[in-house]
Order: C-alpha cells, then sequence, then structure tokens
C-alpha cells in the first residue's frame, strides 16, 4: 500500500464504447485533467489513468449490427476517444481498453485466486437485466416497468452463473464508508449510498455469463465469460502494471480520488471495494461524484435535437473555451444546466472580455510605454490577491473546481477596476515612472494568474508566459511558492502586442 503523501492517482470511470465520446465523459475527463495537472503542479508524483471498457454482450450485438468484427468495432470507438482526449489536451499517463492482453490476464488470475478463496461459487441467478445498463435491476429501480435511463423494459435473466459474495463483505464496507476510510463526496451521495446499504443490504451476485463469446473467459470454466464490471473494475489496478492476485500491489494504490458521474455510484460502492476486499488490497481513498447536464432544464436526447457534442463545443469555443465552460457550468459535484445561449454569454464576459481582454490591453499599454521611451518598473503589489491564490489552492485540493475559478476570476476583475481606476494609458508619455510601476504590477499580476489557470487552460498559460518572454517549461519545473511570488518578473523584458486570446463571439 502506498503511504506516500507525495503521490497522486486519479481515475476516471472506462468509457463504455457502445457510442463516440459525448459531453459526459468530456467533463469527467477535463475534470480529472484540472486536478492531474494541478497536483503535477504543487509537486506531487502523479498518475492520471482512463481508458475503454470492451466486453460485454451488447457491445458483441452493436457491433455485428454495424457488420464488424468485435474488435474491429471496439478498435474504432477506442481511437476517437484516444483522438478527443488529444484533441482538448488531456494529460492522461495511461490509456487502458479492457482487450488489451495483459489486462485479460491479471483479470483471470485475480478471478481465479477468488474462486479458490470461496468467494466466487456456482449458483444459479435470476433477475432482471437492463442489457443497457449492464446491471441487474429490482422492480423499484424501474419507472413504469422499464429502466430509467434507456426506457426499455429489463429482461428477466435466469441461468447458471458464477456468483460472488457481495454480502460477505457488507457489514465490514458499511463501516469503512461510515467511518469515511473509503470517502464518498459530496456527502449526501455517501449518505444515498449509506441508505442503500441499511435498507436492502447487499446479496451475492452473478460474476459471469454463459456462453457469451466476446468477453474475458474464466480459467476455470471456459463456458463461462467475466461479467462485465468484474472485468472492468480490474482496469484501475492493471493500467499500473499490476499482474492479477498475489502481485506486487503498485505504488502508486490506493487511488486517491476516482471520478465518477452517479449512475455507476452504487456498482464503485458495493461490487468493487469488496472486491479489493476479496483480494487483500486496500480501498481507494475517494469516490467523487459528478452530477449530470440538462439542456435549458431537459435531458439531453437524440429525439429532442439538443445533444452537445464535445466537438461543436471545440469548433465554437477553442480548445482552451471549451475546457473552462464545462468547469465552470455548475458547482461540481451538482447537476448542471447548460446551453449554447449560456455558453456564449459565459465566453463573452469572462474569456473575451474578462481576461482576454484584460492580456490584451496591458500589453498593449506595456508595448506603448516601451515605444515611449518608458521602462517597466518593479514595484510593490497594489492588487491583494494573496488570499485568493490560497483559496484556489484549498478548492482544489478539495475537488471544488468552480470555487477555485472563481478565486481565480476575482483576481482578473480586480485588475480590471485597478486599471480602470489609475488609468495608465493617461500616464504614458506625461509620467513614464508612475506608468511603468502600474504596468510591471499588471503584468506580474496576469504572470500570476497564468500560473493559477494553467490546470484548467494550459495552452492560455503558456501563450501569456511566451508573451512575457518567459519559456513555459522552464516555468514549470520551478516551486510552485517560487512560481506565485511576487516580482519575479524581469522588468527589462520587450513587451508586444498580444493577439485576442479568446475572439469574441457575436451571434448576431
Amino acid at each position: 500500500m502506498s503511504t506516500n503523501p507525495r503521490k497522486f492517482y486519479i481515475t476516471t470511470p472506462i468509457y463504455y464504447v457502445n457510442a463516440e465520446p459525448h459531453i459526459g465523459s468530456t467533463y469527467t475527463t477535463v475534470a480529472a485533467d484540472v486536478l492531474a495537472r494541478f497536483n503535477r503542479m504543487i509537486g506531487k508524483k502523479t498518475f492520471f489513468a482512463t481508458g475503454t471498457d470492451e466486453h460485454g454482450v451488447k457491445i458483441e450485438e452493436i457491433a455485428q449490427a454495424a457488420g464488424k468484427d468485435p474488435q474491429e468495432f471496439v478498435n474504432e470507438i477506442a481511437a476517437k476517444f484516444q483522438t478527443t482526449w488529444d484533441t482538448l489536451g488531456i494529460s492522461n499517463n495511461g490509456f487502458i481498453r479492457t482487450t488489451d492482453s495483459e489486462h485479460k490476464k491479471a483479470v483471470q488470475k485475480a478471478l481465479k485466486f477468488m474462486y479458490d478463496k470461496g468467494d466466487i461459487y456456482l449458483g444459479k441467478y435470476e433477475a432482471l437485466y437492463c442489457k443497457g445498463c449492464e446491471q441487474y435491476k429490482q422492480e423499484k429501480d424501474l419507472v413504469d416497468g422499464k429502466c430509467p435511463d434507456h426506457k426499455t423494459v429489463p429482461e428477466t435473466m435466469s441461468e447458471e452463473s458464477y456468483m460472488f459474495k457481495l454480502s460477505k463483505y457488507a457489514p465490514e464496507l458499511l463501516n469503512k464508508i461510515e467511518s469515511d476510510e473509503l470517502l464518498i463526496q459530496p456527502e449526501y451521495r455517501k449518505n444515498e449510498v449509506l441508505s442503500f446499504y441499511k435498507n436492502e443490504g447487499l446479496r451475492d451476485i452473478s460474476f459471469s455469463r454463459k456462453n457469451v463469446r466476446w468477453g474475458v473467459k474464466l480459467p476455470w470454466d471456459e463456458s463461462h465469460t467475466a461479467y462485465v464490471w468484474s472485468d472492468a473494475f480490474l482496469n484501475y489496478l492493471t493500467i499500473l502494471g499490476w499482474e492479477g492476485a498475489s502481485s506486487k500491489t503498485p505504488d502508486f494504490w490506493p487511488a486517491d480520488v476516482q471520478l465518477m458521474a452517479k449512475d455507476i455510484l452504487r456498482v464503485h460502492s458495493t461490487i468493487w471495494p469488496a472486491m479489493l476486499l476479496s483480494l487483500y488490497l486496500p480501498l481507494p481513498k475517494q469516490l467523487f461524484v459528478h452530477g449530470y447536464f440538462m439542456v435549458n432544464g431537459q435531458k439531453m436526447s437524440k429525439s429532442l435535437g439538443n445533444v452537445i457534442k464535445p466537438q461543436e463545443l471545440i469548433e465554437k469555443y477553442g480548445v482552451s473555451g471549451t475546457r473552462f465552460l464545462l468547469m465552470d457550468a455548475t458547482p461540481f459535484g451538482n447537476d448542471g444546466d447548460i446551453s449554447w445561449e449560456k455558453f456564449d454569454e459565459k465566453y463573452n464576459a469572462d474569456l473575451a472580455n474578462g481576461l482576454g481582454n484584460l492580456v490584451a490591453r496591458v500589453f498593449s499599454m506595456s508595448s506603448k510605454l516601451q515605444e515611449s521611451g518608458g521602462k517597466l518598473i518593479p514595484s510593490i503589489k497594489m492588487v491583494d490577491f494573496s488570499k485568493n491564490i490560497e483559496i484556489t489552492l484549498d478548492s482544489l485540493k478539495n475537488i471544488q473546481i468552480d470555487k477555485a475559478l472563481e478565486a481565480i476570476w476575482s483576481i482578473v476583475k480586480a485588475y480590471d477596476k485597478f486599471i480602470t481606476d489609475l488609468k495608465p494609458w493617461e500616464l504614458i508619455g506625461k509620467d513614464n515612472k508612475k506608468a511603468g510601476e502600474i504596468l510591471y504590477n499588471c503584468l506580474e499580476g496576469i504572470r500570476i494568474i497564468a500560473v493559477l489557470i494553467w490546470p484548467f487552460m494550459p495552452e492560455i498559460s503558456e501563450k501569456i508566459w511566451q508573451g512575457l518572454s518567459l519559456n513555459p517549461g522552464e516555468e514549470l519545473e520551478k516551486d510552485f511558492k517560487s512560481l506565485v511570488e511576487w516580482g519575479e518578473l524581469d522588468p527589462d523584458i520587450k513587451i508586444s502586442k498580444s493577439e485576442p486570446l479568446f475572439p469574441r463571439i457575436d451571434n448576431k
């Protein structure tokens, strides 16, 4: 077990390849990237894992409908995930696929260990099964007899199955969740899980399907393949090089944060930690659950024509704009209501007219000052934003991503007011000394803002640093405390007018 406080391991769920990346998976992945970049910036050895879940009956059927071999089909969809994450500047250290040969070997080894231990046994399972969720359902989970997420009537499944003794681990897991040894955030999500444990309890569950071709074969009975969740969950270990039961626990394990949407919290707070206990492995430190997006108060659906795709966001707002708008859309952990109109308004207000305008004005005035024979003059901090830095740090450590952005943009607004009040443009050529002090102050503030926004919009940070004659690579190698220390900017740098960081959007 890793006890190193200087390490940070974050995971997204591995995304099911029944469809291309959507705004939900994009939201989770960008949030994980922000947290991974932040932890790297403050000096932690960081591993960020993501990937694709590629097995199951549903995938085989979709591939057949498309006239493709399942492997060919999953290869195409996995490539689209990787391409989308590359476009968005996602800095994952690994991309796991459940069809990877080493992953499958480790899964077989782990399940065999659990079987030999007696935690997996041959039985018969009968329950309602939603193929869309790849999950078993109870009557109370249904709305008008249908799965609320897929609007389909679940099948009644009755078949020979290898069962996992989930019930065996219920008391221990309940204790670990109540004590926050397995921390579930936000708090109300923890309460939902506790309510499930106490009111319904954990029952043994099916861990295999018989005569299903597309999956990981059970090593002791090849007529069965591993149930998709028992295969998929182990990705969080195999991506770190874990080779299965009895092999060395990876240095990065346990995960510090496992990010996910609320629809998969239950399986992550029951089946997954129970498997870890069965394998004698430590539990993740935290499960953090974010909400869903609605569009103008309605759930996204193809039939309503209100689906927002990540590619559409990137085309309109650019990579940095997309990352900012997603992270600022809602208090992180809550559901949020979005729309193109809201995105346009926020983009123009905070990016085009906010940060972008601040940088353009200050660079332009500084260039004009230098052209008039004036110099930038180091000065005391005239805008005190020390508290904002503290709030940003604390917010990101506590996964309050939107609060971190709010604290950073308070600095942007404070500098806008500072410039408006002191009117340095009127001093250029008349009192270059005073203008030089004011503009140095603004440039140094912008340099520090660029440090704080780097986890969110690395491309913009690097453009700002380059405009200040700083090397982004060298900046990122510095200790974080020195990066936000006042007075680090060389006053003799040459400032040039900059291209707009965020071109304004005009829909008229």
